[in-house]
């Protein structure tokens, strides 16, 4: 069983989705112990975003003057790991109301027509079924559903939205919100909960 996680937080060892999505990971590897584990740190080694060389490479096979350009290999095995991985662990920190750029790199990496969707006489069908998603999501405000701010949550829907356009369905979810709200001392708490939701998994 093949592991891939990725972490895209820019904050280190403070990120708190850093903290639950390495919980995550140590969980499926109790109940794994044969679990093969690929880590992907968008923040350490980011992908640069899409030019029209990348593009044009796209779920392709490379040619050998590109097989000697970083970006490009790169961005071919984002897809590659993508497309291996039975369980996807994501640490996914809210940053201006969305996702963090590096993950949305990524994703432009692995969102590909002939690959993992496709167009069909009935619409669009995701090719990426059968994988398992747990997104690690983190938040210094609170914008759940019904709060006055979920207006302004393009974070975690960002993330359900273009995985189930890809096909995938088995998507869990582990959120710490509120982490800066009454002076960040709540933090503790709700790291606590959050990791306790990680044991139950």
């Amino acid at each position: 069983m093949k592991l891939l996680h990725i972490d895209s937080s820019i904050l280190g060892g403070f990120s708190a989705s850093r903290q639950l999505s390495i919980a995550i990971v140590e969980r499926y590897r109790q109940k794994h112990p044969d679990l093969e584990v690929t880590p992907l740190d968008l923040a350490a080694e980011p992908l640069p975003h899409l030019d029209g060389e990348s593009l044009s490479f796209l779920g392709k096979e490379l040619t050998a003057d590109a097989a000697s350009n970083p970006v490009l290999v790169a961005g071919a095995k984002a897809l590659a790991d993508f497309k291996a991985a039975d369980i996807l662990v994501l640490g996914v920190p809210m940053y201006n109301f969305g996702i963090p750029s590096q993950l949305k790199a990524w994703i432009d990496r692995i969102a590909i027509a002939g690959q993992t969707f496709r167009y069909g006489a009935n619409g669009v069908e995701g090719l990426a079924g059968g994988k398992t998603v747990v997104i690690a999501g983190a938040r210094g405000g609170i914008y759940s559903e019904g709060t006055p701010q979920a207006v302004f949550e393009h974070q975690v829907t960002y993330i359900k939205a273009v995985l189930g356009f890809l096909g995938v369905t088995d998507i869990k979810v582990i959120e710490a919100e509120g982490l800066a709200t009454n002076g960040g001392n709540d933090r503790p708490r709700i790291l606590a909960e959050a990791e306790s939701a990680i044991a139950a998994l």
